[in-house]
């Protein structure tokens, strides 16, 4: 049963993704972009619905009453595909920061191009960067949400976090809240899986970080709130009535 409600989602969500973007391409690629802005949170939306229908994986979402107004930057955990997607509803016009290859894909990269997602060539780091940076900026100008995931790839739920030390220099330049994001959808759709278990995901909004604080002691708040709250989701989600199968394999957490 476990293989075939996974199959049945994976084929909801690669095949609905693709159906998606060639019947909306006309409206998208013809219209401005704030315009056809409203297909990728009914996408996001729609893949939820896969989620909750084919795999029996449902959502809580907590303290969305720290969500800014304007331009911030969003950094969120990063356990899974999930969140790549998830968390576009909850912002009135995100932008990612992500790898500049992800626009060789057909269709995709068109898509990301139109939705001035900020792309970054990781090979040649200090252009990439300044580009990156003029992009964020003019993102944040426009009002715009910069969603990022300072550890940089995907970390298997309750494993070692390795983040990035670049969020502080982003947090520096751009001088605008940051609200980091917890979540265990790792436990529930782990990377690199193609089983998916069902489950509660819950995505949690913490307390925004004000812009002023010094790169260090920015990057040390931001990594405790982050990772003390996902540990929590991670017990949470040990204590229901039919825990993961996964969170065999992860340590239990201290209470903290």
């Amino acid at each position: 049963m476990l293989f075939l409600r996974s199959l049945l989602f994976q084929t909801a969500f690669y095949l609905g993704t693709l159906i998606m973007m060639i019947v909306f391409a006309p409206f998208v690629f013809l219209t401005p972009r704030r315009v056809a802005w409203i297909v990728v949170p009914f996408w996001a939306r729609a893949n939820l619905l896969f989620l909750r229908w084919f795999a029996g994986v449902t959502l809580e979402v907590r303290g969305a009453q720290h969500i800014p107004q304007g331009g911030f930057i969003v950094a969120s955990k990063h356990q899974s595909v999930w969140e790549t997607f998830a968390l576009i509803p909850h912002f009135r016009d995100p932008t990612y920061i992500l790898k500049r290859e992800l626009r060789w894909i057909p269709i995709f990269g068109w898509y990301t191009a139109k939705m001035k997602q900020i792309p970054i060539n990781r090979g040649k780091r200090a252009a990439a960067l300044a580009a990156m940076m003029d992009a964020a900026k003019e993102a944040i100008g426009e009002g715009r949400q910069i969603l990022i995931f300072p550890e940089g790839t995907r970390r298997p739920a309750g494993g070692e976090p390795k983040y990035k030390f670049g969020i502080s220099h982003l947090y520096r330049e751009l001088e605008c809240p940051v609200l980091p994001v917890a979540l265990n959808a790792g436990v529930y759709w782990p990377r690199q899986s193609f089983f998916i278990y069902p489950g509660k995901v819950i995505l949690e909004f913490l307390p925004p970080i004000a812009p002023g604080l010094d790169q260090q002691a920015f990057f040390d708040r931001l990594t405790g709130d982050i990772e003390t709250a996902s540990d929590r989701l991670l017990e949470e989600a040990r204590a229901e009535a039919r825990p993961s199968p996964v969170l065999r394999d992860i340590p239990v957490r201290a209470a903290s």
